[in-house]
Parts: structure tokens; sequence; C-alpha cells
């Protein structure tokens, strides 16, 4: 059984984007400085030969990762979910309650996480222990700095997913 990977539309758009400008753009340069570092000779001493190839490697490597990842994608548009419980896309805002500090994170997939940006995986600790949830639960999660407790303080739908 193949195992979806969870994506907001516009995640899925921004991952096809990059393999697109891998395909068409990426890709022929990295094989037109593989022809000029051959006609440049011995090939065993040739630096340029070496990073070309390595860069081919990259490149391709990033394609088979993107094709992958987009065969797998489950797309989801984060404006129709429910906010009566901690779904994909959703922005949750939680009470840290031991600081009684406010966070707020969006609930997105795992290529789309970027914590400086405000949103989380679904995958994550911290993700998996939201999904679910309602306005008022408490919730305890393993972070990087230990176990935390949380209450989900509020849920609303996501925006510019």
């Amino acid at each position: 059984m193949v195992e979806r990977i969870p994506m907001s539309q516009s995640g899925y758009q921004q991952l096809k984007k990059e393999l697109e400008r891998l395909e068409k753009v990426e890709r022929p340069d990295v094989v037109k400085a593989i022809e000029i570092a051959r006609a440049h000779g011995d090939l065993k001493e040739n630096a340029e030969y070496h990073a070309a190839k390595e860069r081919q490697s990259l490149v391709e490597g990033r394609i088979m990762e993107l094709r992958d990842k987009l065969g797998r994608a489950e797309t989801i548009d984060c404006t129709k979910v429910t906010t009566r419980r901690a779904v994909f896309g959703t922005v949750i805002t939680l009470m840290d309650m031991k600081t009684d500090e406010e966070v707020t994170y969006q609930l997105l997939g795992p290529e789309e996480a970027d914590v400086q940006r405000g949103s989380i995986s679904v995958l994550a600790p911290l993700g998996r222990s939201i999904l679910g949830k309602a306005v008022g639960d408490e919730i305890v999660a393993k972070t990087p700095g230990g176990m935390r407790e949380f209450e989900v303080i509020n849920i609303q739908a996501g925006t510019a997913c």
C-alpha cells in the first residue's frame, strides 16, 4: 500500500514548480556543463567535470524525490476543513501551561512545515499530539526542549493553502 503524503494545494503547486524548473532549466544546464568540462580533456583530474557530475547526481536525485512525493500527494483544501477539531490545514492557537505564552501554528504536511513561518508538520510529535483536539483540550507533547503541556485555545480555518 502506498503511503499518502498530506499536502496543501499551494504546497503541491510549489513542488510541481520546483520539479519543472529542475527538469527544464537545471538538468539541461548540467548537461552543458558536463559537455564543456569533457572538452577540456583528461577526466581523471578535471575538477569541473567532477563538480558537474556531482551536481547532476543531486539534480537527478531531487527530481526522483519530487516525482515520488507528487505521485503520493494527497492534496487538501485548507479553507474547507472543519474547525471543531484540529485537522490538517487548521490554524491552532495553544497556551503553554507553564509559561502562559500563546503560540499559533498551522498544521501542514512535512514538505511545507516551517516553524519560523508558523507551520508545523502533522507528522511531527507536536503536530500528532494536536490532531483531533478541540478548544479546551489539553495536550502533552514531546518537544526538543522536553515534555510540554499546552491547552488548545482557538482553532480556525487555514488561509493561503
